[in-house]
Parts: structure tokens; C-alpha cells; sequence
């Protein structure tokens, strides 16, 4: 007996050391998904040659050759999904060559240079006009992945993990399904989305189901959101015409709210996200499921107290070089922070600066400020716009005049700050803490995900699942916040090239001649690109575009209808808008701007 006792505790002591050598070598879920993204792999790889195929099959003239091309490609893409959560989490850098945008995106706070490879990008030249002479591009990407995909299993070579992570990669992945899965970002041609996401839930429920057992409190509820999503998604195919809203109501919403319970209960939390993303929000809809300290000058000064005196000085004409100008003349909070008209009035009082005022609503989400995202914190923006001659021409001798004739704010600032910093710095950081809580969050949309579904209308659900869908607008305002904030981990702010035109005359159509972030950066792909702002409240910010040219929603929905610039036959080789119709019936156009109207805040006082 006492032999036997020796041996186990032998064992026992080379299990723990294998666990500390190792650390996931006791996690009960890594095996199982390793084993799963093998074989899912090998699979993917088969469909990448038959894709290989495909594509070399294709002839001039031969419409047939280009829609099986087409399909090959859809199976392609669905394989991909059943590895995706594992291959973008683990092996983020290799997953690049599968799925990148097909054009140079501008994303902020990073800048791109690589060049676009992978699906998008057959998808893309699949569906040029003349799919044959692009032949030897496709060749090049499908040989790309295709290589590529044959050699996924080489990447397992001493590959460790722990459920901690695994959980994780899952959760961002039902943050892509959510986000961009059913909203066509991938595919937006083929609009196989919704296969897509069916797809990437069952590989979810393969790698689950360790942690989905009797011993676990959330397991039969994670378990019936799971088979509920998938079986949904598989009942309702059409891309065009799926309920999303329904889908994230009652199916998608509740399955990551149980998600994050289970993993919270398993004690196996897991944040890789920088902070950004709030885990213990209970889904991606809460008001506190992005977290606002990760932002720039977010991790600053955001007390009451601070943002009270951040709002005084934000209605303190003082700040100005006449004493008549605050920030609130061209944001004002009775139009939903902005002024209502095309471009603000400059500070000489009767000429006007470049661009349109954005609405300060939700700008604390942002990695990047103004139009062209110059700024890199809403600190940087105030003191621009203090100082800058054109809008209120203050600067450091002027806000120290107004803290001498005004004493009490230099009282404050100086409970919060140090002598290290400027009066103009401590004055912005005031300010920016102030335009930092402007987040409201309580728009009859927020409502209606909530559980009060009796404040939306059939016409503006249908315009939400339009917006999401067929119209393609969630491609690039992304759910929650609908603006550039890119998912899942919502660590970019894309900026995008529209082509927007000079004025909302789309019959007569002609550019803008403003050049956007290429005066920042001089290189090529940021010509006429710039931000993407949220659509959060604009039914009450009109008029619309960096330029304020258009003066209805309808009009804005016209042009992206059109396929911007280039759709409306105008010169533009970097446009990241696709220049396809959307092809939206005036009825549909109606349901969209409906449903823009449930983005409306209230504005507190």
C-alpha cells in the first residue's frame, strides 16, 4: 500500500510540475480544439485548391466558369469560418493573408502598408466587369491562400494555450458574428454572411462543449443560445432579407450575456483587448461594454467635479480671442452638439472654416480627431481649436487674462492639475473630460435592446436589418457605436475614401476638391479620406459629410445608393467605397432614414 501511495504522489508531483512547466497542460479545452482546427484546417486547405482550381478554370466569355469560381469561393470562405477564432486569435499574422480588406485600408492609430491579399480580394475581382482579364490576379491570390492554407497544421508545432485564451477567441469571435459576420463586411458581393456565421457558431459549439456540462451553472443556457443561433441562421439563408434584429434580440444577445457568465462562474477571465473591450458589460449593446478610460486621454481626469467645471469652460466665450466665441457656439447641445449649418462660422464672424462641425456626441470613442483624425485625443482637439485663428483665436495669454478676471477657475484647475502643465493644457483636459460624458445612450434603439420592444415600428426594424444588410452601412458604422471603431477588439478607427461630391446635386455630380488626411500624410491611398463618423443622432445633426453638402439623409443614402464618386462615373482610384449600386428602392431608402430616427438622444440639461 504504502508503494502504491509512493508512486501516485510521484505522479501527483510530476503532474504539478507538468502544469507548471506547461501551463495548459491541465486546461481541459485546449486538446480538443487543437484536434478540431486540425482537421478543420485540412478541410479548408481542400477547399482553398478547389478554389485554385476554379479560378484557373476560368475562360473569356464563359459566365458559367465565373459563377462556379464564385460558389467554390463561398465554400472556401465557410471552411475558413470554422477556424477563424482560432487562427485570428493565436495566429493573428498569418491569419492576414485569408481575409484582408481588397483595398489599402486607413486605420488609425496605426497606419497600413501591406499589401491587400486573400479572399476579399478574389471575392472583389470576381465581380469585376470583365472577371477574365483579372485572371492572373485571381491566379496570385488563389495560389496565396491556397499555398498558405496546405501549411495551417505547421503552425501547431509546440503550440501551447490555456482555456483562458481559448475562451477569449471565442468571445471575440461572437463579436465578429454580431458585427460583421451578418452585416456582409467580409462578402459583400457574394453575401454568403449568414452561412458564414452559422458556420463560425458551430465551430464554437465543437470547441464548447468541455465547458458546457452539468457541473457548469451556464452550460444548458449557453448550450440553447448556441443550437437557437445556429439553427436560425441556417432556417433564415437569405442575406437580404434576415431579421438581425431579431437575430440579436433573441437569439445572439442573450447567447454572449450567458457566454460571459460562464467564463466569469469558471474563474477563466481572460482581457487581451488593451482594456477596451469590458467583459463583465452584459453584452455588446450595454452602455459600458466599450471602455472609454482605453481611449486616448480616456485613463485622465473624469471626476463630477471635472467635468462640471469642463462643462463651464465649454460655454465660456472667455476662452475666445474676442470674448464671444465658446465651444458651444459651433456645438451647441440644443442641436444635438453641433450647429446646423454647412461649415461653422469663422471667427472674423461672417466668412467659414473648412469643414463641417461634427456632433461631440460619442467623440471620446475615437483614436483619432477632426475630419481627417489629425488629433490624436480630444485634449490635442480643444487646444488646436483654442488656438487656431480662424476659430477662436485664444491661445495661453488669453486663457490666462480670463483665469485673473475669473479666479474661480484657476481655483479649480489647480485642485486638479500640477505646475508642469499649461493654463491652455489644464483648460483642455477640463473641456475634453467634459465632451468625454457625452455619451447618452438612450435612444429608443438602445431601448428597444434592452427589452421595451414596443418603441420601434415594423418599418424602422426593417430599416435597422437594411442598414445592417442589403445596404451595407454596418460595413463601415460598426454596431455599437456605428461609427469607425472596428471589431472585434475595436482597437482602430477607420477612415474611409467616399469620393463625396461637392454638392448633394447627384445628377450633375462633381468631386470635392478637399484632399482630406492627405495633408497630413502625403501618400496616395489617404487622398479625400477621412473619418467615419457614428450615425448616433443624425437625425438631428443635419446637414451631412465633411463638407455639410448634403442637406437630407435621403440624399446621403442617394449617394451611397450610387456607389459614391466612382459609381456616379467620376475619376477616383483609391475610393474604399464600393462603387456597386446598392440598388435600394425608395421604400427601403424611407425604412433606413426610419430607422436612423431610433438613434436619436435625448440631451440631458
Amino acid at each position: 500500500m504504502r508503494l502504491v501511495r509512493g508512486i501516485l504522489g510521484i505522479c501527483f508531483c510530476l503532474a504539478v510540475l507538468q502544469g507548471l512547466i506547461n501551463p495548459g497542460a491541465r486546461d481541459k479545452g485546449v486538446e480538443p480544439a487543437v484536434a478540431y482546427f486540425r482537421e478543420q484546417s485540412r478541410l479548408f486547405a481542400l477547399s482553398a485548391a478547389q478554389l485554385q482550381s476554379a479560378v484557373t478554370a476560368i475562360r473569356p466569355n464563359d459566365s458559367l466558369s465565373v459563377i462556379k469560381a464564385r460558389n467554390t469561393l463561398i465554400q472556401c470562405r465557410i471552411d475558413y469560418k470554422r477556424i477563424e477564432y482560432f487562427l485570428e486569435y493565436f495566429f493573428t499574422s498569418s491569419a492576414m493573408i485569408y481575409n484582408r480588406a481588397p483595398k489599402y485600408e486607413i486605420e488609425e492609430p496605426y497606419m497600413e502598408y501591406q499589401e491587400p491579399v486573400g479572399l476579399q480580394v478574389i471575392e472583389s475581382l470576381l465581380y469585376e466587369k470583365e472577371v477574365a482579364e483579372k485572371k492572373t490576379e485571381l491566379l496570385q491570390q488563389a495560389d496565396a491562400v491556397q499555398s498558405s492554407a496546405a501549411d495551417l497544421g505547421a503552425l501547431l508545432y509546440g503550440f501551447k494555450a490555456t482555456d483562458r485564451q481559448l475562451l477569449e477567441s471565442m468571445r471575440l469571435e461572437l463579436i465578429r458574428v454580431i458585427t460583421l459576420h451578418i452585416s456582409g463586411y467580409d462578402a459583400p458581393f457574394l453575401k454568403s454572411g449568414i452561412a458564414e456565421a452559422a458556420a463560425a457558431l458551430e465551430a464554437i459549439q465543437e470547441t464548447i462543449n468541455p465547458f458546457v456540462n452539468n457541473t457548469a451553472a451556464q452550460g444548458d443556457s449557453v448550450a440553447k443560445y448556441l443550437s437557437g443561433s445556429i439553427a436560425y441562421l441556417h432556417q433564415h439563408p437569405d442575406f437580404d432579407r434576415f431579421n438581425r434584429l431579431n437575430f440579436l434580440s433573441q437569439w445572439a444577445l442573450p447567447l454572449q450575456r450567458y457566454f460571459g457568465k460562464l467564463v466569469s462562474d469558471a474563474q477563466l477571465e481572460l482581457n487581451t483587448t488593451s482594456g477596451v473591450l469590458n467583459y463583465k458589460a452584459a453584452d455588446l449593446f450595454s452602455p459600458d461594454a466599450l471602455n472609454l478610460q482605453a481611449f486616448p486621454g480616456g485613463e485622465g481626469h473624469s471626476g463630477a467635479a471635472w467635468v462640471q467645471l469642463g462643462k463651464q469652460l465649454f460655454f465660456e466665450p472667455g476662452l475666445s480671442g474676442n470674448n464671444k466665441v465658446s465651444c458651444a457656439t459651433c456645438h451647441n447641445p440644443a442641436k444635438h452638439f453641433t450647429d446646423g449649418l454647412a461649415q461653422s462660422v469663422a471667427f472674423d464672424g461672417h466668412s467659414h472654416v473648412q469643414r463641417n462641425a461634427s456632433s461631440l456626441l460619442y467623440a471620446g470613442y475615437q483614436y483619432g480627431q477632426f475630419w481627417d483624425g489629425r488629433a490624436k485625443s480630444l485634449e490635442e482637439q480643444v487646444k488646436t481649436v483654442m488656438n487656431n485663428k480662424e476659430e477662436m483665436n485664444g491661445g495661453e495669454t488669453t486663457i490666462t487674462s480670463l483665469l485673473t478676471r475669473k479666479p474661480s477657475y484657476k481655483t479649480q484647475l489647480s485642485a486638479f492639475t500640477h505646475d508642469s502643465v499649461t493654463v491652455t493644457e489644464e483648460v483642455a483636459m477640463a473641456v475634453a473630460a467634459y465632451v468625454r460624458s457625452l455619451n447618452p445612450r438612450n435612444a429608443r434603439f438602445d431601448q428597444y435592446l434592452q427589452g421595451n420592444t414596443t418603441v420601434m415600428t415594423t418599418q424602422e426594424i426593417n430599416g435597422f436589418n437594411l442598414f445592417m444588410g442589403k445596404a451595407q452601412c454596418g460595413t463601415c458604422h460598426f454596431a455599437p457605436l456605428f461609427n469607425g471603431l472596428t471589431p472585434p477588439l475595436y482597437n482602430l478607427s477607420e477612415l474611409e475614401v467616399l469620393g463625396t461630391t461637392s454638392s448633394d446635386n447627384l445628377e450633375k455630380p462633381a468631386l470635392d476638391s478637399d484632399e482630406g488626411r492627405l495633408k497630413i500624410f502625403p501618400i496616395a491611398f489617404y487622398d479625400k479620406a477621412f473619418k467615419t463618423p457614428t450615425v448616433r443622432n443624425v437625425s438631428a445633426t443635419a446637414p451631412y459629410m465633411h463638407n455639410g453638402a448634403f442637406k437630407t439623409l435621403e440624399a446621403v443614402i442617394e449617394f451611397y445608393n450610387k456607389g459614391g464618386a466612382v459609381g456616379m462615373g467620376l475619376p477616383l482610384p483609391n475610393q474604399t467605397l464600393s462603387a456597386q449600386p446598392l440598388n435600394l428602392s425608395k421604400e427601403e431608402v424611407k425604412d433606413i432614414v426610419s430607422f436612423l430616427h431610433t438613434l436619436e438622444d435625448k440631451i440631458p440639461n
